[in-house]
């Protein structure tokens, strides 16, 4: 598994991408500040970190399948996916290392927005309760996205592909509660229960607040584990398919 995760690094911090995705990632989240900061009708800032996790939510899945796209696609399209089913690692620790590897390079763009909640520690007063449930809330949303991108990246061997289906599937998590609330749907409670037990939002919502459930993260726990075991089965059966 090592190796792996190791290759899969070398290819996203010895390149520039790893760079320009947390630049980017910094520019809309210091955007989003900078917004908040501009707009207000007194001196004082009266804002918390935790909405703005909340609101870069929406622009964030726009990088995500970026990050993702190219996990398993690329092997596919240069042909070195060959190699890869062939070499001794196990589909498992092929499917481990790459999402571990993936992982640390969100943690790398999360920890650059560290230097905001110090500054304002400087000049004024920080919840930390609070900024903590964001962050433990914001990382467990993009790594459960994550595998999301990761799982279609493995169904296609176009990147691009991955990354536009990829997208719209994130978007539909994301409004999932809006589409739960609509008066067509509230005419079947029984659909609409199901469809807000899936919907990720509402969960995210009680993070940003500062508050932390057990029933959230115990979501966002096995939606991780079930999307990592689905990559692994469609690896595994193009491993099979060719012999």
């Amino acid at each position: 598994m090592f190796p792996i995760y190791k290759k899969e690094l070398h290819s996203f911090f010895c390149t520039p991408f790893a760079y320009t995705i947390t630049t980017l990632f910094l520019l809309l989240f210091t955007y989003m500040i900078s917004t908040k900061v501009a707009n207000l009708e007194t001196n004082i800032a009266i804002f918390s970190y935790t909405e703005i996790f909340y609101k870069v939510i929406f622009y964030f899945i726009f990088l995500i399948p970026i990050m993702t796209m190219r996990t398993f696609a690329d092997e596919r399209k240069f042909g070195t996916e060959v190699l890869l089913l062939t070499s001794p690692v196990s589909v498992l620790k092929i499917v481990i290392g790459k999402f571990l590897a993936t992982v640390t390079v969100f943690l790398f763009m999360i920890s650059g927005t560290a230097i905001f909640p110090i500054i304002t520690a400087k000049y004024g007063n920080v919840v930390y309760s609070q900024l903590t449930c964001a962050y433990i809330g914001f990382f467990l949303w993009g790594t459960m996205f994550i595998c999301v991108g990761m799982l279609i990246s493995s169904m296609t061997e176009n990147s691009v592909i991955a990354a536009i289906i990829g997208e719209l599937i994130m978007f539909a998590f994301v409004f999932l509660d809006d589409f739960a609330r609509t008066g067509f749907i509230a005419q079947y409670p029984k659909l609409q229960s199901v469809l807000m037990a899936f919907a990720a939002q509402p969960r995210f919502s009680y993070f940003s607040a500062g508050f932390i459930r057990l029933s959230d993260i115990v979501f966002f726990i096995s939606a991780i584990f079930v999307l990592l075991s689905w990559t692994y089965i469609s690896i595994e059966k193009r491993r099979w398919k060719r012999g």
